[in-house]
Parts: structure tokens; C-alpha cells; sequence
């Protein structure tokens, strides 16, 4: 009987009292952190200024290895499927 009592607080406990307790703890999180500037964005520094008509490109892949191709392959097989409705 004690282990379903307890078993029933811990349950509204946790559907009803929590939820309004991380509601309060988050406000008041959320007020210190706007009257500190917490959640500003840090400035951004300006970047290069772009000409009309040019092209930036900012990261470009390296090159695939030939060692990583297979040698000699020429394409798959063909393999006919047939659709079963």
C-alpha cells in the first residue's frame, strides 16, 4: 500500500508540479540572460567585398585520388526488372 501512495505522488509530482517549476527556473533564466546581452549575436567581422559579376567560392573539395578509382572498370551490368503489382 506505501509503494502505490508513493508510486501516486511521484506521478503528480512529475505531470504537475514539474512542468511549473522548469517553467519558473527557465523564465528567470531567460530574464538574466536578456538583461546581461546573453543571447546577442558576437559582431561579425566584414568579409571581402564582392564585385558585380564575380564568382566567390569559399571552400572547394580536394581532388578524388585515382588510387581510389577502380582500374579498368568500365560500367556495371545491366540487370532487367520486372515490376510486380
Amino acid at each position: 500500500m506505501r509503494f502505490w501512495f508513493i508510486l501516486i505522488l511521484v506521478f503528480i509530482a512529475l505531470r504537475y508540479v514539474l512542468p511549473i517549476v522548469l517553467r519558473l527556473v527557465l523564465a528567470g533564466f531567460v530574464r538574466k540572460q536578456m538583461r546581461n546581452g546573453g543571447f546577442m549575436a558576437p559582431p561579425q567581422q566584414p568579409g571581402p567585398v564582392a564585385v558585380p559579376g564575380e564568382v566567390r567560392v569559399d571552400y572547394v573539395p580536394p581532388a578524388a585520388a585515382e588510387a581510389d578509382k577502380p582500374q579498368g572498370f568500365k560500367g556495371g551490368e545491366y540487370v532487367d526488372f520486372e515490376e510486380i503489382k
